[in-house]
């Protein structure tokens, strides 16, 4: 994080992210244009939950996509660092109040322009609690927000490529945020249809939407006046919907798709000698957990954290992450990533981590005298199209026979219908979440998940002394500074448990013989845009 005081992101000046290790050229759109080609590229996804519009779009597969047909201020490097996209500069004088200056000549793809008012109209419709928006908690730092009524943020616009930003309080780290989707600007047409426009984005990214086949493939063309910085070096892409991960990883071996952003368990102990240097094995800001719902009586009162944090110390995460994963999982020590400035493995309360079959045991029969709920089979929900049900039941071992309940995995078909179960509070018992960074900080991992009202909030979580203590971080002149507050936060996680880390997954994956110029970023993402294909 910066300090106080003038902060401008001029044109050519790149910006060392939290966690990120300093500039690097190797996602420069001029290095991947030396290999530009024409073949169209095969990347295995899955299909996205809402409609692809920045406001909506917050899971990995939707996400994808996001990221590819719209840009924004700044842009993630490999290593996690900002470098100006739309943005000219992006300046404060007390880190409260933001002057933010774009390009000119930047267009939609339906050839309007991409104006201040582009970005202005954007944010303060996807933060207005009337649009339902998925999104809508990544603009509770602004003036002007509100979770409980209608609300207009201090975002104005000052003339064509110049608006103005009011934060409640100043944030040293605002840049940081400005590269994640949310904060991507819309065109006049998606407020003429809302609804209809998820479906054919009009978007400013590298590339456009040419069709989108539902549970099946979404292909996305190079588009013509991008000129920005994130130039595609090849002739398009194509995201594959799989149902099964061993199915996307077999075809990738036999050529048949270019990209696996995910390799399945099953080829963990495998997949490096087979692929050699097409294989990719690397920390990324993502981790796992299971979150429990505020909802269900079980998990309530004294009683209901202990029991929370008995499950947690009933699952054996080293021996998992150990047969299951190979070592391309760590078991977990704190809510955010080792990969992030401001780790720490010592948190008080993240012993409950640690593996300890009798401390568990005795957890759960104290809850039990306290408040009893007799015979119980404890339900763990997740997606069944994606490799889940091995650690489920590795998990679901070690917490029948420690604790002397019953448990099960509870499969949902898809992705999107688990996705759907779980906002609709229709799960039965805990279920998982993972979390990818959307920016890397400390903050990310914390607000957007466990902050009252947040948009991953999936728990229905709260705790006005946690969200404190992220307000005063974030308003931190200095990172040490907001580095403890944010281990402070953590304390309080450990002591309510609204989930449960279970460990921090490497970025595991491949590609085919059939690409160059593969390059996987420090969100686990791959970076389409650089790939090449003859």
């Amino acid at each position: 994080m910066a300090g106080i005081g003038a902060f401008t992101l001029a044109s050519a000046l790149l910006l060392s992210a939290c966690g990120g290790s300093g500039s690097s050229d190797e996602g420069d759109s001029t290095a991947a244009a030396e290999g530009d080609s024409t073949g169209v590229v095969s990347i295995s996804s899955g299909e996205p939950q809402n409609p692809l519009t920045p406001g909506m779009t917050n899971e990995v597969y939707g996400g994808l996509v996001v990221k590819n047909i719209y840009s924004g201020l700044v842009y993630y490097d490999a290593d996690g660092a900002i470098e100006n996209e739309v943005a000219e500069s992006i300046e404060s004088e007390d880190n409260q109040n933001w002057t933010i200056t774009i390009q000119d000549g930047w267009t939609f793809s339906d050839g309007t322009p991409v104006t201040a008012q582009s970005f202005v109209d954007a944010w303060k419709y996807v933060a207005n609690l009337d649009n339902a928006q998925n999104q809508q908690y990544f603009f509770n730092g602004f003036a002007g927000f509100s979770f409980e009524e209608p609300s207009d943020i201090a975002v104005e616009v000052v003339d064509e490529t110049t608006f103005t930003a009011e934060l409640s309080q100043p944030a040293s780290d605002f840049p940081l945020w400005l590269g994640y989707s949310a904060f991507n600007p819309m065109p006049e047409a998606f407020f003429e249809d809302p609804e209809g426009f998820g479906s054919e984005p009009i978007g400013n990214g590298p590339y456009e939407l040419e069709s989108w086949e539902n549970d099946s493939l979404i292909t996305l063309v190079p588009r013509e006046g991008y000129e920005g910085p994130r130039q595609p070096a090849n002739g398009g892409l194509e995201m594959v919907a799989y149902v099964e991960e061993d199915t996307a990883y077999n075809d990738m071996l036999d050529g048949n798709l270019d990209v696996l952003p995910n390799v399945p368990s099953s080829a963990f102990a495998t997949f490096e000698d087979e692929l050699g240097e097409r294989a990719v094995n690397q920390p990324a800001a993502v981790i796992q957990v299971v979150n429990v719902p505020e909802w269900l009586p079980e998990f309530q009162g004294e009683a209901g954290v202990m029991r929370r944090q008995a499950i947690s110390m009933a699952i054996d995460r080293e021996t998992i992450t150990e047969t299951l994963y190979s070592g391309s999982r760590t078991p977990a020590s704190d809510f955010t990533s080792p990969v992030i400035d401001g780790f720490s493995d010592d948190i008080p309360g993240s012993e409950i981590l640690d593996y300890d079959p009798e401390g568990a045991a005795e957890m759960w029969e104290q809850a039990e005298e306290m408040d009893p709920i007799g015979d119980y089979t404890l339900q763990i929900a997740s997606n069944a199209d994606s490799d889940h049900q091995d650690w489920i039941d590795a998990a679901c071992n070690t917490i029948r026979t420690d604790l002397g309940i019953g448990c099960e995995f509870a499969p949902y078909t898809t992705f999107d219908e688990f996705l759907n179960a779980r906002d609709d509070e229709s799960v039965e018992g805990i279920f998982r979440g993972g979390w990818q960074a959307d920016w890397p900080s400390m903050s990310n991992f914390l607000g957007p998940i466990y902050g009252t009202g947040a948009g991953s909030n999936d728990m229905n979580y709260s705790n006005e002394e946690f969200d404190a203590l992220l307000a005063e971080a974030a308003a931190a002149e200095d990172t040490a500074t907001a580095t403890e507050l944010y281990k402070e936060a953590q304390e309080i996680l450990f002591q309510d448990v609204p989930g449960i880390p279970l460990w921090y997954q490497n970025a595991t994956g491949g590609y085919a013989e059939t690409v160059e110029n593969v390059e996987f970023g420090w969100d686990s993402d791959p970076i389409l845009y650089q790939i090449t294909k003859e």
